[in-house]
């Protein structure tokens, strides 16, 4: 099965969990994730089916939006609260007014240093097995973009947030980092990802729900339409001649005008066969075949 499904990730288990429970429901071994969620976090988790996995390159930048809580008092290893403690509790003691003031710090470009147990890469190998096999990882920071981080409340030590960020940024790192300018230590109690860049919660289905309509084989009518898929792109319908040049990977003229430099190639309404980057005027190169 080709297509998109947006899975609503339940708390406790990996991203890689959600694949293999969906592999063995679909019988299908092609599936692939669109950012990772840590097991902790709920919510969207875009997944690409079958031959759609080779369009994962053009989704790698979309900024993300989360709701969560951050909770004051004390820091953890992992900068959320599954981690152990790294400091001595303390009683958080500032306003709502204060702690909006310094979260306001951490909007726009920022420089953020990633939490030493995750999946960032050091020399091709993940931050979090060196930090487990005893070593310190040597992170370097990353200049990251929080579009917006608004203290929606605060009752005590546990202040409700909502953030957008880009791609590449650690939520988890700005709960951290907000608890050392306080003063308190902090870490992330709970998150949840609300869209993942075209992708809303709205468009999520859970995941037993999902292994349910697999099993009865319907699960392509919760799946969103092919057309929907990379809307940036122009979708454009191919005729039976230039499909036939299409699966020999020739340069073939395609009735659009947009000058996007990428479109999407359609056999019909619904069966996407190709992504074709523009040559010059109405002529392509198709740069990926699905057909």
């Amino acid at each position: 099965m080709n297509g998109l499904l947006i899975i609503d990730k339940p708390s406790g288990m990996t991203s890689h969990d959600v694949v293999a429970r969906l592999r063995r429901a679909m019988g299908e071994k092609s599936i692939g994730h669109l950012g990772t969620l840590d097991p902790m976090a709920t919510g969207v988790l875009p997944l690409l089916l079958g031959k759609f996995t080779r369009l994962a390159q053009f989704y790698g930048t979309h900024e993300k939006t989360y709701t969560g809580t951050i909770r004051f008092g004390f820091s953890t290893d992992t900068y959320d609260a599954e981690g152990a403690p790294t400091s001595v509790p303390v009683k958080a003691s500032f306003t709502l007014e204060e702690l909006r003031e310094v979260a306001a710090r951490f909007a726009g470009e920022i420089d953020q240093l990633p939490p030493p147990i995750s999946a960032k890469k050091i020399g091709g190998k993940p931050a979090y097995k060196i930090a487990r096999s005893g070593e310190t990882p040597q992170l370097k920071p990353a200049r990251i973009h929080v579009g917006e981080f608004v203290i929606e409340s605060c009752n005590g030590e546990l202040a409700a947030f909502l953030m957008r960020i880009s791609s590449g940024g650690y939520v988890r790192s700005v709960a951290h980092e907000l608890g050392l300018v306080l003063g308190t230590g902090a870490h992330l109690a709970t998150l949840r990802r609300i869209a993942s860049g075209p992708f809303p919660i709205d468009q999520a289905i859970p995941l037993d729900e999902a292994e349910s309509l697999a099993q009865e084989n319907r699960l392509q009518e919760r799946m969103p339409h092919p057309r929907t898929i990379l809307p940036e792109l122009p979708s454009v319908t191919a005729d039976g001649q230039t499909l036939a040049r299409l699966r020999n990977g020739m340069q073939i003229n395609l009735p659009d005008f947009t000058q996007a430099p990428l479109v999407k190639i359609f056999e019909g309404q619904r069966e996407l066969v190709a992504i074709g980057k523009r040559i010059a005027g109405t002529l392509f190169q198709p740069t990926i075949v699905l057909l």
